[in-house]
C-alpha cells in the first residue's frame, strides 16, 4: 500500500565536477557548469508544492559551488531539511559560511588507514577529514561519518567506530558499495559478511537500513515486480538545469525545465515516464542506496519494515522527526 504518493526528496546536483577521482564513481568525468541561483530559487519554491521534504544538496563535490550557502539558507526558509555529504577538502575553510544550514552533513571516510582511505578516493583527504571533525564540533555541528562498505574495508569498521565515531560522538552511516551504469566495483558481499554488516549496523551511534541488506540478499530490485519508486520518489535536477528520469544513475531521459519545473513534473509525457520506474532493464538487479531508502519509506513493503526501525532511530538521533511529519504534528 502506497502511504505517501509525492515526491518527498530532491536530489539537487550542483556541479558534477569534483575534486577527487573516488575508483567507485565516475561523475567526477563529466564536464559540467555550476546551477544558478536564479533557478534554485524558482525550484525550490515548485518543489515546496509538489510535496518534497528533504533536499539533498549533491554532485560532484558540492562545496566546489561558491553559493552553496545561498542555496542551503534558501532551502531553510522554506522550511526543507537539508543535507549534503562531502570529501571534506574543502570544508574547514567554509564551515563558518554553512554553519547551522545543513541538517544532515556527512563526511566521507572509508577506512582507518590514511593511504588506503585516500587511495580509494584519488585524492589526499583523509587529514580534512579528521579536521573537519574538529571544525564542525568547534562550531556546534553535528556532522556524521559516511562509510562506503566494500569487501576490502569491513574490517576496518570496528576501528572507525571505536577511535573516530564514538569518541567524537558521531554517526557511523553504513553505505554499501553499489554498482551501475560502466562502473563496476565487485562487490557482492557473501551471506556471512551481510549478516556481520546487518549485525554491526545494530550498535549504538551506527546507522544501516536494514532494507538494503535484505534487497541485497534478495537480488536487488526485479522489474518483475520492482520496489524501486526512484522517479515517484525523488526529484533529480541536474546542473544543466534539468529534470532527469528515472534517476540519475540510470535515467538518460532529460527535460529542460525552463522554470516550469512544477507543470513538467506533473505533464502525461513526464509521469508516464515516471511509471517505468524499476521497470527499466538496466533496472534488474539494481540496488542504488539512493533511490532505494526513499522508495523503502513510502509504501508498506516488507523492505518498509525492515527499513522503519534504523530510520526512526537515525531521525530520532538528528532531531529531524519532527520535520517529516505533516504540518502542524510534531510540534
Amino acid at each position: 500500500m502506497r502511504l505517501v504518493k509525492h515526491p518527498v526528496l530532491c536530489n539537487y546536483y550542483v556541479t558534477y565536477r569534483c575534486n577527487a577521482k573516488c575508483a567507485f564513481c565516475d561523475i567526477w568525468e563529466k564536464p559540467s557548469p555550476y546551477i544558478t541561483l536564479a533557478d534554485v530559487e524558482a525550484n525550490l519554491r515548485d518543489l515546496k508544492r509538489l510535496g518534497v521534504k528533504v533536499i539533498d544538496f549533491t554532485g560532484g563535490e558540492p562545496l566546489l559551488h561558491r553559493q552553496l550557502p545561498e542555496f542551503l539558507a534558501l532551502a531553510r526558509q522554506l522550511g526543507f531539511i537539508t543535507t549534503v555529504t562531502t570529501n571534506a577538502l574543502l570544508y574547514p575553510k567554509n564551515a563558518e559560511k554553512l554553519r547551522g544550514l545543513v541538517d544532515m552533513l556527512h563526511f566521507s571516510l572509508d577506512s582507518i588507514d590514511r593511504d588506503t582511505h585516500d587511495r580509494g578516493r584519488g585524492v589526499a583527504c583523509y587529514d580534512f577529514v579528521l579536521e573537519s571533525m574538529r571544525v564542525a564540533k568547534e562550531l556546534g555541528e553535528r556532522p556524521d561519518i559516511l562509510f562506503t562498505v566494500f569487501r576490502h574495508n569491513l574490517a576496518d569498521l570496528e576501528r572507525v567506530y571505536r577511535e573516530i565515531t564514538q569518541p567524537n560522538g558521531l554517526i557511523l552511516i553504513l553505505n554499501p558499495a553499489f554498482e551501475y551504469g560502466d562502473v563496476e566495483t565487485g562487490e557482492q558481499l557473501s551471506e556471512a559478511e551481510l549478516d556481520f554488516l546487518s549485525a554491526f549496523g545494530k550498535r549504538k551511534g551506527v546507522y544501516l537500513n536494514e532494507g538494503f541488506i535484505a534487497l541485497r540478499r534478495d537480488g536487488g530490485n526485479h522489474v518483475a515486480a520492482p520496489v524501486c519508486r526512484a522517479a515517484s520518489t525523488t526529484l533529480v535536477i541536474s546542473p544543466h538545469n534539468e529534470l532527469v528520469l528515472p534517476c540519475y544513475h540510470l535515467g538518460d531521459q532529460k527535460f529542460p525545465i525552463n522554470g516550469q519545473l512544477f507543470d513538467l513534473y506533473q505533464a502525461p509525457e513526464t509521469q508516464r515516464l515516471a511509471a517505468l520506474e524499476g521497470r527499466l532493464p538496466a533496472c534488474e538487479g539494481c540496488t542504488i542506496n539512493c533511490y532505494m531508502q526513499p522508495s523503502f519509506a513510502v509504501e508498506t513493503s516488507k523492505y518498509f519494515w525492515q527499513a522503519l526501525p534504523s530510520t526512526l532511530k537515525y531521525n530520532w538521533e538528528k532531531g529531524t522527526w519532527k520535520r517529516l511529519l505533516p504540518a502542524g504534528r510534531g510540534r
